[in-house]
């Protein structure tokens, strides 16, 4: 996974932050999404994918794959936007393991 090298460091944390979430799954949806958009984000983006770092990885999980729908508590453009992403086919595989 290619992860800007010249952000600034709140971009930096955020995408240390959502590539080691603890769950192999979570860190390839997760972390995957944010490296590719980080550089994109507006202030106020950066500030929603802050907030969808706080939900705890088996939620995100179930959420992004479909699994489960996001709870109306828990709803958010951004998390809407991770969602549609990571439920495309081959979200969430490892670099190289496409086949």
């Amino acid at each position: 996974m290619t992860v800007p090298q010249d952000i600034d460091p709140r971009r930096r944390r955020l995408v240390f932050r959502a590539l080691h979430r603890g769950t192999k799954e979570a860190d390839l949806m997760i972390g995957g999404f944010v490296a590719r958009n980080i550089a994109g984000f507006s202030e106020a983006e950066l500030d929603e994918i802050e907030a969808v770092l706080e939900h705890w990885d088996v939620d995100l999980a179930d959420w992004l794959s479909g699994r489960r729908p996001i709870p109306p508590e828990a709803d958010s453009p951004m998390l809407r936007r991770m969602a549609a992403e990571c439920g495309r086919a081959g979200a969430g595989v490892p670099p190289g393991a496409e086949r």
